[in-house]
Order: structure tokens, then sequence, then C-alpha cells
């Protein structure tokens, strides 16, 4: 098992040497200037003394990543548990600015106990037309977070990292996408369902970092 310190050491790493999302061609699209740049932050860290129920994991119990699920209200990813994050700002110098803005903003974040690691390459969001900057950070000192904008956010989460690579809770969702049915990766961890651009970005980081364990990806889960 690695520790906290190797957890964010490959954190570091893999954004140095970048990451394929490996995307299907179906959720590409062609960028310009109707794509409209954002970043979410992907924030891991001992965030709080609950730790995880799963058993035999590559990351320690304690390991958390921060979530939060959006307002049913919203126009797109209505109800969606999903990072931190939104459009960048002309105020905002680049995605890491815009990651921690909407953090702030959105969980009320304290910016000051967090490391930034880096980022990695963006992912084109075909239903709201973005181009989605993931910002990987490590919360060294953290601070009390909550849903701050009702209209945005109506909870956050914590979700130890180990449930979420126990293979029980690994699953896939079914959907339609350019008039084909796709498949994308899901996590159900206590009743909470993680899917859609959030479960991407976990999925395919936990393979890179070399943490995902073996799980069934033809057991599917329902999206209400």
């Amino acid at each position: 098992m690695t520790s906290s310190a190797d957890a964010r050491s490959g954190l570091v790493e893999l954004c140095r040497r970048g990451i394929d999302w490996r995307l299907d061609p179906s959720r590409m699209i062609t960028l310009g200037t109707a794509s409209r740049p954002a970043a979410v932050l992907v924030l891991f860290g001992r965030l709080d003394a609950t730790p995880a129920t799963a058993g035999a994991a590559a990351v320690p119990a304690d390991l958390d990543v921060l979530l939060q699920r959006r307002a049913s209200t919203l126009g797109h990813h209505a109800g969606q548990v999903a990072f931190p994050g939104g459009r960048l700002e002309p105020s905002d110098d680049g995605p890491v600015a815009a990651a921690l803005r909407e953090a702030t903003e959105e969980v009320g974040l304290d910016v000051a106990g967090v490391d930034v690691l880096g980022t990695l390459a963006p992912l084109p969001v075909p239903v709201s037309n973005h181009l989605v900057t993931p910002v990987p950070a490590w919360w060294a000192r953290p601070s009390q977070v909550a849903a701050v904008d009702h209209a945005e956010t109506v909870e956050v989460f914590r979700l130890p990292v180990a449930d979420l690579l126990d293979p029980a809770n690994r699953a896939s969702v079914a959907h339609s996408r350019s008039g084909a049915t796709v498949r994308t990766p899901a996590f159900v961890v206590d009743g909470t369902l993680v899917w859609g651009f959030t479960a991407i970005v976990l999925s395919r980081m936990f393979e890179a970092l070399g943490w995902a364990l073996p799980w069934d990806t033809h057991r599917l889960v329902e999206v209400s």
C-alpha cells in the first residue's frame, strides 16, 4: 500500500508526464472559439478522520477526494456529483486560478491550505460545449467546506479513495451520445452515484497512477 506521501508524489509525477484520457470518438468536439474553457479542482488529501470501509486497496484508508453535488435546477449536469469548478472568467490567470476561485465560491475552500500539483490535459464536455482542465491538488491544511451557493451546490462530499477503488463499488453507465450507446465508468459508494465527466477523470487517473483494481466492466447501473 502506498503512503500519503507516495500518493502525493504519484499525483505530482502524473501531472509531469501527462495522461491519455482514451476518449471515444463520439466525445470529441471541434475546438475553437465556441468551446468554452473551464477548470475543475481534483483535491486529494486526508480530508477527515473517517477511514474507508473497503478492504485491501493501493492507497491509505484515510485518503479522500473532495466532491460536491450540483443543484437539480442547473441547465447542465443537474444533480450530478462533480468536482468543484467552472468556466474561466476574464479575471482568471489560467485554469489553476479558475479552479481555486470556483472552489472558494462553491464550497468555501480556504485555498491557503491547498498545494496545486499541476494540471492535466483538458477534456471536451460536448453536452455543455466546454473544454475542461483538471487541476490535481493536495489539501495540506484542511479547512471547513460546505455548500455555499445552493443555486449551484447542494452538498459537499469527502469520499474515501479506497472506497472508490473497491471493485464492489465500480460499475458502468450506458447512455446515448451522437445517436450511439456508449458505456462510461461509474462509482457507487453508499448509494452515492458518481458518473459522467467526474467518473471518467477519476477512473483514468486511478489507472494511470497504478491504484486501480480489477473490476467488472459489464456491471451496469441506471442513471436516474
